[in-house]
C-alpha cells in the first residue's frame, strides 16, 4: 500500500481530480489548503521569514492512500494533468504505507481502502 502527497497549483485542480477519476479502481483522496514558500531567492536560496510574505503561494495538498500497483498510474495521472511546464508545478511524494484501518468496518490492508 502506498501513500501519495501532492503539492498542486490550486487552478490545476480539476484537471487533476479529472484524471484521477478516470483512473480504475481509484480508492479516493483529500485535499487541504495550504500556504507554500519558495526555495528562496538568491545564489544561496536564502530566506528570511516576515511577519507577512508576499511571495507565499496558495498550494493545494492531496492526500490519497492506494494499492501498490495503482500507485505509479496515479503518480503519473497527478504530474500530467498538474504539469504547466513553470516554476511552482508542485512535488508528489510517495511512501510505503505499513497499515490501513477503515473504522466503520474494521478493515485493513488494502481491503480498507
Amino acid at each position: 500500500m502506498k501513500q501519495i502527497i501532492a503539492i498542486v497549483q490550486p487552478h490545476r485542480l480539476e484537471a487533476v481530480e479529472q484524471a484521477l477519476y478516470a483512473l480504475e479502481h481509484l480508492p479516493g483522496f483529500t485535499i487541504f489548503p495550504a500556504r507554500g514558500h519558495p526555495r528562496g531567492v538568491g545564489p544561496h536560496h536564502a530566506y528570511t521569514a516576515t511577519e507577512w510574505n508576499p511571495d507565499a503561494h496558495d498550494r493545494l495538498v492531496l492526500l490519497m492512500f492506494c494499492a501498490d500497483e495503482l500507485a505509479p498510474k496515479a503518480v503519473e495521472a497527478i504530474r500530467a494533468a498538474a504539469h504547466t511546464g513553470h516554476p511552482g508545478d508542485g512535488l508528489i511524494a510517495v511512501s510505503a504505507v505499513e497499515d490501513a484501518v477503515r473504522i466503520r468496518s474494521g478493515e485493513h490492508g488494502d481491503a480498507a481502502l
